[in-house]
C-alpha cells in the first residue's frame, strides 16, 4: 500500500543513517578518560540511543556519574567520529532523490550542529527544506514542538505529512502533532506500545511506501 502523504518528516539516528558504531566509539573514549569504565558494545548502545545525548550519557555511564562537562566532551570526541563508519541506510539517497527537497523535513534529538554537520558530511542536507536537533527548541522529542515547527517551515498541514522514526519519541511527537507517524523496525529503538499508522521492516521499504514523482 502506498501511503497518500506527500510532508516526509525523519528521524536521523536509526531511521536516516546507521551510527551506532561512531556512537560506540565516541562513548568508549569518553570512558577511557573517565577511568576504570568497562567497554560498551555495539548492541548497548543500540539499546540506549534516541532521546538526545544527556540521556544518553547517563544510560552509558550511570545518572549518579553525570555531570554536565561530561556533555560537552561528549560532543566533543563525537565530532571527531562523527563520518568514520556512518552510512545512510540502503535505499535512502535513492528515496530522497525521489521527493522535493520543499517537501522534506530531518527532526532528529542529535544536537542541530552536529547533525548539519553529519548530513553534509554525507552530501545529503540539500535534500531537506528543515533540519531540526534536538536543542532547536525549547522541548525535543517526544514533545510535540519540533514537529509542529517542521511543519510550519514546510508549509504544510499536519494530515498531509508523517514523521518517520524508529524511536517512541517520533511515535509520540508525531501524533501528538497530528501527523501520520512511520515506524522504522530496522532501526535502532521500540513503539513503547503505540500503534503507528505504517511500520517498515526495512529502509528499501520506504521506497515502496513513499515512491515519490519517480515510481
Amino acid at each position: 500500500m502506498t501511503a497518500p502523504h506527500s510532508y516526509l518528516l525523519f528521524d536521523l539516528d536509526g531511521t536516516l543513517v546507521d551510527s551506532v558504531q561512531d556512537l560506540t566509539c565516541a562513548l568508549n573514549l569518553l570512558g577511557e578518560e573517565l577511568g576504570d569504565r568497562q567497554p560498551l558494545s555495539g548492541e548497548q548502545v543500540r539499546s540506549i540511543v534516541g532521546d538526545g545525548a544527556t540521556k544518553l550519557i547517563k544510560r552509558a555511564f550511570g545518572p549518579e556519574n553525570y555531570r554536565r562537562e561530561q556533555l560537552f566532551r561528549f560532543l566533543e570526541i563525537y565530532g571527531w567520529h562523527l563520518l568514520d563508519s556512518t552510512r545512510c541506510y540502503p535505499g535512502i539517497i535513492e528515496l530522497l532523490h525521489r521527493h522535493p527537497a520543499e517537501r522534506l523535513a530531518v527532526v532528529t534529538n542529535k544536537p542541530h550542529a552536529l547533525t548539519v554537520q553529519l548530513l553534509e558530511g554525507l552530501g545529503i542536507a540539500g535534500h531537506f527544506k528543515i533540519i531540526i536537533g534536538g536543542d532547536s527548541y525549547a522541548e525535543k522529542k517526544p514533545h510535540p514542538l519540533p514537529v509542529v515547527k517542521a511543519l510550519q517551515a514546510l508549509g504544510a498541514e499536519a494530515h498531509q505529512a508523517v514523521m518517520i522514526g524508529d524511536h517512541h519519541t517520533d511515535l509520540y511527537s508525531g501524533r501528538d502533532a497530528g501527523t501520520a507517524t512511520c515506524f522504522c523496525a530496522y532501526g535502532l529503538g521500540h513503539t513503547d506500545g503505540l500503534t503507528p499508522d505504517f511500520c517498515v521492516a526495512s529502509s528499501r521499504e520506504l521506497l515502496q511506501l513513499f515512491p515519490g514523482t519517480a515510481q
